[in-house]
């Protein structure tokens, strides 16, 4: 690497793209993986710990959600926006079948929208899958505006990973002879679409269309994806195309994003104050990575062309010659680019374990943080979202004593009576609150059930207001619950997070006072992550 390099940066690169194509890893594994030194992998290991991006259990780590900041960051200044996905997932509709919006990254194909289908035969792409440009509808349209030199490095690869190792969203299976790209570009020049027969695997079939910038550039390709059990290659092509270049048509005309710099005003809110880490960890903690991945994530303003060096400066807190050399590396490493004065993130950010933490489901995000209240509160703890008049149990953390709440995933119990179904009703417009009672009224399950409509509909205005609710041996004596909202990031209440344990003699004050701080802490957490994974993410709900 050049001298002026953030080498602590460097390696928590290195380290991020091991464990985003790791099912799982231990350090060991991320040290052969990288050729990094064991002492200091556990240091950038203990670095990205301490910046929420890696999770420890036991001796393996795991990426988190949170790590999704940094391809948000990227999807942020490319202009993709609500609207353009919302639009996306429509035409999904529409058409019923897999739609998905893709750019170029080098020799390869960028997914960054994907609106699936749900059925038994579904496309399993998702955001940050990089497929070979030869092996895919959309690399025709984006290697038609490679130059001599594009058109090299693509012979060059295909010579040296014939079999397409580098690309770990391509289905497993023998080396095949790369498809004729010259030929298919030309194709797709003359006509104006691409379409893929079956290059990725035998079945899939794909048509797609260029969306181009102002200057008439490919900026996106959108695609309609399906399988030979429900269209021929032509026969799928005649069906979307009409609808295809429609929906293009209205993307090019949306005005460009315009960035929310301007020149003598620097904006703050990405700063991050590293003190109390480096106070915490000591040696162990890398401040150059973590300043470095500070202005990764402030490259996520720079919508249009990009943002100057003093705007990122302002924004990440740090001294210009900081920032400076952390955007030199991030460029080296294909992360950014920049025209001499402005600086712009590039798609590959997203190889950062984008793809496989969009992955993840609602009840995946937040069982970690459940096991880690059971941990301290050493009672179970569950998540449920409301299924009619009844809780669903989602997610659980249980805990192992001699006298426990015995509850598994998928078990129902009615609404009224719990915390959870409480906090979940509370949720609701009035409207739909008293419908859901009406239609299945209360009844009396303990000689401490409320079942008075009026009584239980001020105990449900009282758990509006206060944020949290209670359910003391309404259920079934001897049980008592703690319960808390969780919100999406419109502050819709989409399901509930509780402690459950046996009544005992204490008053029901202090099981609230030595719960609910804790209930409310790992509900943030909670939160914070699924915002983080759905901002440009579809995160699937039970």
């Amino acid at each position: 690497m050049p001298e002026e390099s953030v080498r602590p940066l460097e390696r928590g690169l290195a380290v991020l793209r091991a464990l985003a194509v790791a099912d799982q890893a231990r350090a060991g594994d991320l040290a052969r993986a990288t050729g990094l030194a064991r002492s200091t992998v556990d240091r950038v290991v203990a670095t990205l710990a301490r910046l929420g991006y890696v999770r420890e259990h036991g001796q393996e780590l795991h990426l988190t959600p949170r790590l999704m900041e940094l391809g948000n960051a990227y999807l942020a200044a490319s202009g993709l926006s609500g609207e353009v996905a919302a639009r996306t997932a429509r035409l999904a509709d529409e058409l019923d079948e897999s739609v998905s919006l893709a750019v170029p990254d080098g020799d390869g194909v960028r997914f960054v929208t994907q609106a699936a289908r749900r059925r038994a035969m579904s496309v399993a792409f998702r955001i940050g899958d990089l497929l070979p440009a030869e092996r895919c509808a959309p690399g025709a349209l984006f290697a038609a505006e490679w130059d001599e030199a594009g058109w090299e490095a693509w012979r060059a690869r295909v010579a040296a990973d014939p079999g397409g190792e580098a690309f770990p969203a391509l289905p497993p299976g023998p080396a095949s002879v790369p498809p004729d790209l010259f030929g298919r570009v030309e194709r797709s020049r003359a006509a104006g679409w691409a379409l893929d027969d079956q290059l990725i695997e035998p079945g899939l079939i794909a048509t797609a269309v260029p969306v181009r910038d102002r200057a008439g550039r490919v900026r996106y390709a959108l695609s309609a994806v399906s399988h030979t059990s429900r269209h021929t290659a032509d026969g799928l092509a005649q069906l979307v195309l009409p609808r295809l270049r429609e929906e293009a048509a209205h993307l090019e005309s949306l005005p460009p994003a315009t960035s929310p710099y301007t020149e003598g005003e620097l904006t703050s809110g990405q700063t991050t104050d590293t003190s109390d880490a480096k106070a915490e960890l000591g040696p162990d903690f890398l401040q150059s990575l973590a300043r470095g991945l500070t202005v990764l994530r402030a490259l996520g303003r720079a919508r249009g062309e990009g943002l100057p060096l003093t705007a990122i400066a302002g924004a990440t807190g740090l001294p210009r010659a900081t920032a400076r050399r952390c955007l030199h590396t991030l460029e080296v490493e294909g992360y950014a680019a920049h025209d001499g004065r402005l600086y712009r993130p590039l798609p590959r950010i997203l190889e950062l374990g984008y793809a496989r933490l969009s992955r993840l489901g609602f009840a995946d995000i937040a069982e970690p943080h459940l096991r880690q209240l059971t941990d301290r509160v050493h009672q179970s703890a569950s998540v449920t979202v409301l299924d009619g008049a009844e809780i669903l149990y989602v997610a659980r953390a249980a805990t192992v004593r001699v006298m426990s709440v015995y509850i598994t995933l998928g078990t129902r119990f009615p609404a009224y009576p719990t915390a959870m179904g409480r906090v979940l009703l509370a949720g609701l417009p009035k409207r739909d609150r008293t419908r859901l009672l009406k239609a299945t009224p209360p009844k009396p399950l303990t000689r401490s059930t409320v079942t008075d409509p009026a009584e239980l509909a001020r105990v449900l205005d009282r758990a509006a207001a206060d944020g949290y609710a209670t359910a003391d041996e309404e259920l079934e004596e001897g049980l008592r619950s703690v319960a808390v909202p969780l919100k999406d990031a419109g502050g819709r209440v989409v399901a509930a997070l509780n402690v459950a344990q046996h009544a005992g003699t204490a008053p029901l004050g202090e099981t609230v006072e030595a719960l609910l701080p804790l209930l409310r802490e790992s509900a943030a957490a909670i939160e914070t992550d699924l915002h983080t994974a759905a901002r440009f993410n579809s995160v699937r709900m039970p």
